[in-house]
């Protein structure tokens, strides 16, 4: 694991980002760990913010692509603080897309914010975490009728590396398997474990053996099967 990796564990922790304890989750699952990337609320926070993804997609990708697309709406400020990142760490100037959920017909007009997308442009997908796929089964369309773009990959914060509803597969997985674009993020949950285990942040040990022992048994009822 990567220095900036481990320190954006701890930054999520101590964003109030990512908890541990007793969480019903959209899916139903009872999980012991809960991700909400809405607590980033600060400048600095979002600062920190984009320069992880920044190195996490210089990291997987390079710098040869064009544009950071952030479907709408949690994708929005991600493709933007990461594309100042882009330009600050690494003097890529890339272009920064979102898509509005409804078109507009009056003034600054179409599908959506930001750049416009030209024939063969090379496209990063920027999301927060991805559990079911649902979400890029949305956005491919948007991208692929927009122009004849080539998308390079997509980067989330946090992959959960538990199986889907219908499949013994990661969303991550399932998506690189589907579209054929690399799937990529910037820590899993592997490695949050590696780097909290009975290990103080912010004054508090956050995964002690009890919180080990519940994600031991949440991976052995819906952990990824290879």
């Amino acid at each position: 694991m990567e220095q900036y990796q481990e320190e954006f564990i701890r930054f999520m922790v101590e964003s109030d980002v990512l908890k541990f304890g007793d969480f019903t989750l959209k899916s139903g699952r009872r999980s012991p760990f809960f991700m909400n990337a809405g607590a980033y609320n600060t400048g600095s926070q979002l600062r920190k913010l984009g320069t992880a993804y920044a190195r996490a997609i210089h990291d997987y990708y390079g710098t040869d692509f064009d544009v950071i697309f952030g479907p709408a709406y949690k994708g929005i400020p991600l493709a933007v603080i990461a594309a100042e990142a882009m330009s600050e760490l690494y003097g890529c100037d890339v272009r920064y897309c979102a898509n509005r959920k409804e078109e507009k017909d009056h003034g600054d007009k179409g599908a959506l914010l930001g750049a416009s997308l030209k024939d063969g442009d090379r496209v990063v997908i920027i999301e927060d975490v991805t559990t079911s796929g649902k979400s890029i089964e949305e956005t491919v369309p948007i991208l692929k009728q927009q122009a004849k773009v080539e998308i390079v990959g997509l980067i989330v914060s946090l992959n959960r590396e538990e199986r889907g509803l219908h499949s013994d597969r990661s969303a991550l997985d399932e998506i690189r398997e589907t579209w054929g674009f690399p799937a990529h993020a910037i820590v899993t949950m592997h490695d949050v474990v590696e780097a909290l285990y009975n290990r103080e942040t912010g004054g508090r040990v956050v995964i002690d053996d009890a919180i080990r022992s519940s994600i031991d048994a949440y991976y052995a009822e819906y952990g990824i099967r290879s």
